[in-house]
């Protein structure tokens, strides 16, 4: 998921949370006369779709998109999150693309933009907040796969050292170290979790040096919100364990890699594009849990890992529990979340347990001071 830099994020976070959460339906829908071998489909990418990563995700769903409803599709990709995308979304559209799918947060404006001079064509927008009569955004809750991942991590840790290198401190990045947290303290109150920010969504440089800083502490297992699989090398080579992000990678780790919360978002492309075919489509905003799931665990993770993932797994699932039920209290003791109670998907963005950063380190629930 794509994003700004951490001054923009209070700004922001109201609104990101009144559209990420299903959204308001803009635009019914009408029969378009289109049929499949209309539609072309443009990705713009902020990666290559070969770094095992973020943008692999999405190439992955694009493959699939084509091989299921027979329609074109083209990618740009190493797009940067400048008026490189506007151009780059333009291309495409000049060459044949009339469905958009933009995959990264910094590409929110250049895509609105596109939109607004493009009224019959559709815009999609990954981990945005913006939308239009012909314009969407669209996330998972990654934050469930994330606690579950937090407890294979939980477990597994000898230390009581977990470290998380981090990207961008906006509240998509921070709601999953805080859900990580919480996956890691339901099964080993005594373990924390510390943070090391690069900056930067895919530099590998910067990763397997905050990775080595967090080992340099202690830290045993490595997770990660990060587009590379340096941090999972780096863990290997120190001896450590490592959980991943994106995309299952357990063979590039293989000594190391514990498991990773996942994208499928296969899904919700086809969804979208069989209801532009169908003359359905209405422009709503997405923010689902049937694009995301946890990678399966590996011989690495302790004995009874899978079982403890599976129950909470199916609280989940069953909408009995979820990740933010309280009581949960902040890294200081302070109460943020009553027993019993909890968060909204409007509540859960803005509320200070999730948005509350502390310093370079930490975050939120993550540890002490």
């Amino acid at each position: 998921m794509k994003k700004k830099l951490f001054v923009l994020m209070m700004a922001l976070v109201l609104v990101f949370a009144l559209t990420a959460c299903g959204g308001e339906t803009e635009t019914e829908g009408e029969d378009t006369g289109l049929t499949a071998e209309d539609i072309k489909v443009g990705f713009v990418y902020i990666g290559s779709v070969e770094d095992e990563g973020w943008t692999n995700s999405h190439d992955n769903a694009r493959i699939e998109l084509e091989e299921t409803l027979g329609v074109e599709t083209m990618y740009l990709e190493n797009v940067p999150e400048s008026a490189d995308c506007e151009k780059a979304i333009r291309d495409l559209i000049d060459q044949g693309c009339n469905v958009i799918f933009t995959t990264s947060f910094g590409f929110g404006d250049w895509t609105e933009k596109v939109a607004a001079d493009y009224p019959d064509l559709y815009f999609f927008h990954a981990s945005g907040y913006k939308d239009g009569d012909n314009f969407v955004n669209y996330f998972g809750r990654i934050y469930q796969p994330r606690y579950l991942s937090g407890i294979a991590a939980g477990m597994k840790t000898e230390t009581n050292k977990i470290g998380y290198v981090a990207a961008m401190a906006i509240p998509e990045v921070i709601r999953g170290i805080n859900a990580f947290t919480l996956g890691v303290k339901s099964v080993n109150p005594d373990a924390t979790v510390e943070v090391v920010w690069t900056g930067q969504w895919g530099d590998a440089t910067l990763e397997k040096a905050a990775a080595q800083e967090l080992l340099n502490k202690g830290c045993d297992v490595l997770a990660q919100h990060q587009d590379t699989t340096s941090t999972q090398l780096t863990a290997e080579e120190a001896g450590a364990y490592c959980i991943g992000y994106h995309f299952p990678t357990p063979n590039v780790a293989p000594d190391a890699y514990l498991t990773a919360p996942v994208w499928n978002w296969a899904p919700y492309y086809i969804a979208q594009v069989q209801a532009i075919i169908d003359g359905t489509w209405t422009a709503e905003n997405y923010w689902g849990s049937d694009v995301v799931k946890l990678d399966t665990l590996t011989a690495l993770n302790a004995d009874s890992a899978q079982a403890t993932i599976d129950e909470a797994s199916a609280k989940i699932a069953g909408g009995e529990w979820d990740v933010f039920t309280g009581p949960i209290n902040d890294q200081d003791g302070n109460e943020k979340i009553a027993e019993g109670v909890t968060l909204t998907d409007e509540e859960l963005p803005q509320h200070g347990l999730v948005c509350r950063r502390c310093d370079r380190h930490h975050c939120g629930i993550t540890s002490k001071r």
